[in-house]
């Protein structure tokens, strides 16, 4: 067995996993990274991938740059065109990043599950002054991005942002390791949620979808190309944002400055995609949930 896989299987033992990701300074972690990767520094910009390629499967292959200035602008790489095939299907709503299926079904009322056991409530994740009625007895879909993926993210429909409100909060790790010991763990963390109202000629129209990135450990900012403002842990704007954002199905929407989850909330008439299941890859683009009502 090769020194790397040695590493990996050592730090993915559970309770090691844990201690190191979550039991140190996690906001003053989260702080030095960002800051760290941002060094446009030749050196220290090409240590930095390379350990980050040793410890991940990073592929470069479909980046539209061949060249980084810094690790950062590596992470918040573009795709080269025509990289992701959007689904053509007017019924279907669309994965709007690169994945991992975390928990996802059927939201029971108001209430969801981070994962197995550990349920939280769609007002605790959205604030208790939110019209939740759009959501209830719908369809939820958390979507993990790990470290070495493609981190933008785009329209699941042709659609349009008419609110966003921030929230801030921790920086826990969200990997399943996480997610089976914190309770209510996306609610604590820094998160934003977007509300978007389907548009269209397709049976849908008019209905909300709401899209909710939550920030991690090392990973909290959030960049949104309709506004000129930077979520982050040291941001102190307005928490509630009212915008007129049309979108494309498959639009460029924004991106992580480092990377995280995405939760998507769907209302009653949708339904979960045949075979996408807790663990499926998914990529931006593909049919994640169907009209069917």
């Amino acid at each position: 067995m090769n020194i790397r896989r040695q590493i990996q299987n050592i730090l993915s033992q559970e309770d090691l996993n844990f201690l190191l990701t979550n039991r140190i300074p996690r906001q003053l972690s989260t702080r030095f990274m960002g800051w760290f990767s941002k060094i446009e520094q030749p050196l220290i910009r090409d240590l930095s991938i390379a350990t980050w390629k040793f410890f991940s499967n990073l592929d470069l292959s479909e980046a539209k740059k061949r060249e980084f200035k810094s690790m950062h602008d590596c992470f918040t790489r573009e795709l080269k065109d025509g990289a992701r095939r959007i689904d053509p299907d007017s019924s279907a709503l669309i994965s709007p990043v690169d994945a991992i299926i975390g928990a996802c079904g059927a939201i029971k009322g108001t209430r969801v599950f981070q994962a197995k056991g550990f349920p939280y409530s769609l007002e605790d994740l959205l604030g208790s002054d939110e019209g939740l009625e759009d959501w209830r007895d719908g369809y939820f879909v958390t979507l993990r991005l790990s470290s070495s993926m493609y981190h933008r993210f785009h329209a699941p429909y042709d659609c349009t942002v008419e609110k966003v409100r921030y929230f801030s909060g921790d920086t826990w790790n969200v990997n399943p390791i996480a997610l089976r010991r914190v309770a209510k763990l996306f609610c604590k963390n820094e998160h934003a949620f977007l509300s978007t109202r389907l548009s269209g000629d397709s049976a849908p129209t008019n209905k909300r979808i709401a899209l909710v990135p939550v920030a991690a450990i090392l990973v909290a900012s959030i960049r949104l190309h309709f506004l000129d403002v930077l979520f982050h842990l040291k941001y102190t704007g307005a928490k509630t944002i009212t915008c007129d954002a049309s979108f494309t199905k498959g639009q460029e929407m924004g991106w992580f400055e480092h990377g995280s989850t995405v939760i998507v909330l769907a209302p009653s008439g949708f339904s979960l995609c045949h075979g996408l299941e807790e663990g499926t890859d998914v990529r931006m683009g593909q049919a994640l949930l169907r009209w069917s009502a």
